[in-house]
């Protein structure tokens, strides 16, 4: 698709925009840390839908290691999601300048 062609027809871009966005409220990833302890699950929207703790890492004299293991998975998680988002969409929002992954 040139992106010159979409330029000449705003109702094409609101279409293509509309595909997109309803295509990536469909993708979900989890990113996982701790050998699985904590688990992070997002949609294509970088939204967090869900957390998923092993009770074995709960310990209230280690709080901070718990905060660790949960930015970690959100990490791996949006690390994920891009690479989704890239192998789904890849071609579609490589022809939207700073849509790119």
């Amino acid at each position: 698709m040139n992106p010159f062609d979409l330029l000449k027809n705003p109702q094409a871009i609101q279409a293509e925009l509309e595909k997109v966005k309803n295509q990536l409220a469909q993708i979900t990833v989890t990113g996982s840390s701790g050998g699985n302890m904590v688990q992070v699950t997002l949609n294509g929207n970088m939204e967090m839908l869900s957390t998923k703790l092993d009770p074995l890492c709960v310990d209230n004299r280690d709080v901070p290691m718990l905060q660790d293991l949960i930015v970690a998975a959100h990490h791996d998680a949006m690390s994920k999601i891009q690479e989704e988002i890239k192998d789904r969409l890849g071609p579609m929002i490589g022809s939207f300048p700073g849509l790119g992954f």
